[in-house]
């Protein structure tokens, strides 16, 4: 949790301090349409790919398969979309990265890596049905 608040207050100083630089650059009016413009595409984007990869874990389900790479998919879109919709370049690019498909790979990856480590731990309790 400390780790949390430290990159939150970390992540919240340098975009203000990108919203800074960029609007001494292009303009302060210029910035607030950028934060629309990627708002609203981000926005978009993760509820396209978000709709697509619901398909695809359905249809798993249908074949028998759990769909727990879907799962993780969808827990990156989410934290995409969150990212996206919060105001910030930063928090804009990093929300691209985990909503775009190509880009997720790797994040995918360490988030089920943690999962896993969280289930070995036993702070995430697992059960079978």
């Amino acid at each position: 949790m400390r780790w949390f608040l430290l990159i939150a207050f970390l992540l919240s100083a340098l975009e203000i301090g990108v919203f800074i630089w960029v609007g001494g650059m292009i303009g302060a009016w210029w910035v607030v349409l950028l934060i629309l413009l990627t708002g609203a595409v981000g926005f978009l984007l993760a509820k396209q790919q978000g709709i697509e990869t619901w398909k695809r874990a359905q249809l798993s389900m249908q074949k028998g398969e759990a769909p727990t790479g879907y799962i993780i998919d969808g827990i990156c879109i989410l934290i995409g979309a969150v990212l996206l919709v919060t105001p910030g370049f930063i928090s804009d690019f990093i929300g691209f990265m985990l909503v775009i498909p190509t880009t997720r790979r790797p994040f995918r990856k360490k988030i089920e890596q943690f999962i896993k480590r969280l289930i070995t731990n036993r702070k995430i309790i697992y059960r079978r049905w």
